[in-house]
């Protein structure tokens, strides 16, 4: 085996197109949490603290839909991984500008030579939070590889389908074997649907996991109300160091503009996912800072491949040619929240290629009617569009059903909160559905993730969409090892995925936070993620 610490991990081949990798200098992580300090903004989203850290205190966190399922094998959007997060921990984590890894409850690795044998050396001494069926005992080998095994058998996404087993080959030694060579899999172990829990808490809550969600993350979850907050309690015994916060609440607030008006009476402390007035209201407000940053972010709707209307290519052309993109973004995102987009993988991602957005098809409502007769639909169509209850996703239906209107198509628009849209995504019932995705800079957590027919049935490529090149080309992405190579792989099969025409892409949306003055150390990240306790970081608020 070849030895691979994490210093090494993969530098250059991670950098996002922020700034070039930045310079945020990573860390070792085998110390405690860094306690900085700040009140300004700085060019890579952070805000710097001057001064001691304060302990104690409360940090509320507004989460722009409700998150319904945080079992982590169960988990399907953002806002519950910001939960799992906080009070789970994964075997390996990204610094914060998401340019290297960075041990976690692994100390180090090592990787065979073909690429398929893992064995990492894990953290000892590190605790569960204490719950209903232990009593805080320390993590082991075994519940690692319990872990590991379940979410390779039993997630919703498909989060680790690439494993084939994981196996407790000493006290602090885990052995992971893979299906095959597969340079997405450190990158999938960061990911909250690969965090580490007990088994005892797993199967004595059964079903009801999630609600009673337990961990070795710096905080623990106290309580849990559906659609309303969820309230963590400061691990004072995390491996990483004492969190400098006593309590985290994050309080669902669907509607933007409410978000930031929270933020201005100080009902939350951070506003996340902010759009529109909201923007401008920060901006205008001495005491708040406004955090931006392009994101590793995508805004689509997807058409139905397999059912329906929109399994004729003729009507997706036609569906795509009827929008002007540029306008709708423009009335989208009127305070320059998104830039304009047209491929299905942000220019974030070192996979992106420039030279095909000229082969999407432009605004042309006239080509758009022809379309549409010819595929016998020149007396018009009824299509339902499936979204999320968000401000910002209900206003782009709505410009949506207007110019489709225009080429003789009916759009009912059907939204809801986010567990019951998630479900209706991943059951292929929809004529087409609206959503966004955002993940690392690695293409495959693009790619694969929405457009391999192995990941049919996950909330991704809900929509069914197969091409047996395309499959052949992300699987040759993944068994590459030089990113030069694997860059090329995706690259060819971003090109099939265009000409298959298999959605409407239309904006790359930043990251966007407001800030109250009181929050200090917190670091932006490009991914979306928030992260409270890091070896770069340890969030404080002041009164």
């Amino acid at each position: 085996m070849k030895k691979r610490f994490l210093a090494l991990a993969l530098v250059a081949s991670m950098c996002v197109s922020l700034a070039a990798c930045g310079n945020s200098g990573s860390k070792e992580t085998e110390g405690t949490a860094a306690n900085s300090s700040a009140s300004e903004t700085t060019a890579s989203g952070q805000t710097e603290a001057e001064g001691d850290p304060v302990k104690g205190g409360t940090l509320t966190i507004s989460l722009s839909a409700s998150p319904s399922k945080l079992d982590p094998i169960h988990y399907s959007g953002t806002y519950e991984s910001q939960i799992i997060k906080e009070v789970c921990d994964t075997l390996i984590e990204y610094n914060s500008d998401l340019s290297e890894y960075v041990p976690a409850l692994a100390t180090d690795w090592t990787v065979s030579d073909d690429g398929i044998t893992y064995v990492f050396n894990i953290r000892q001494g590190v605790k569960f939070q204490k719950g209903k069926y232990q009593d805080g005992r320390e993590m082991t080998a075994e519940d690692v590889a319990y872990s590991l095994n379940r979410s390779g058998e039993l997630s919703d996404s498909n989060r680790l389908s690439m494993l084939d087993k994981a196996e407790a080959t000493g006290d602090y030694e885990v052995t992971c074997t893979l299906k095959s060579a597969n340079s997405s899999f450190l990158t999938a172990l960061t990911d909250g649907g690969n965090a580490i829990v007990p088994k005892e808490e797993v199967e004595g809550w059964g079903d009801d996991f999630g609600s009673h969600l337990i961990g070795t993350g710096p905080f623990a979850m106290e309580s849990f109300q559906l659609d309303q907050q969820a309230v963590l309690k400061k691990n004072a015994d995390y491996w990483m160091g004492e969190p400098n916060l006593d309590e985290v609440i994050f309080k669902v607030i669907t509607d933007s503009t409410q978000a930031a008006n929270a933020l201005q009476t100080g009902e939350v402390d951070i506003a996340m996912d902010l759009k529109g007035e909201s923007v401008q209201k920060v901006k205008d407000n001495a005491d708040l800072t406004l955090l931006e940053t392009p994101g590793l972010h995508v805004a689509y709707v997807y058409f139905n491949m397999e059912q329906g209307p929109t399994a004729d290519i003729k009507v997706r052309k036609a569906l795509i040619e009827a929008v002007n993109v540029e306008e709708m973004v423009s009335s989208l995102y009127k305070y320059g929240e998104a830039q304009n987009a047209s491929l299905p993988l942000p220019p974030g991602s070192w996979g992106y290629d420039a030279s095909l957005e000229s082969k999407v098809p432009g605004y042309d409502p006239e080509d758009a009617k022809k379309l549409l007769a010819e595929a016998g639909y020149g007396d018009g169509l009824t299509l339902d569009l499936y979204i999320s209850d968000t401000e910002v996703r209900q206003n782009m239906a709505v410009l949506l059903q207007a110019y489709w209107a225009q080429v003789g198509v009916t759009l009912n628009i059907h939204a809801s909160e986010w567990g019951t849209f998630s479900e209706v995504a991943m059951s292929n019932n929809a004529d087409v559905y609206g959503m966004s995705w955002t993940w690392y800079p690695d293409p495959y957590f693009f790619l694969n993730k929405l457009f391999s027919t192995e990941e049919w049935g996950g909330i991704g490529n809900g929509q069914h969409y197969s091409n047996a090149k395309v499959d052949e080309l992300l699987q040759k992405a993944l068994e590459a090892t030089e990113q030069s190579d694997r860059a090329d792989y995706y690259k060819q099969a971003l090109a099939l995925i265009v000409d298959d025409l298999p959605g409407l892409f239309y904006a790359n949306e930043n990251v966007i936070y407001g800030v109250d003055g009181r929050v200090h150390d917190f670091i932006q990240r490009a991914d979306g993620t928030i992260k409270l306790v890091t070896p770069e970081n340890n969030v404080w608020v002041t009164d």
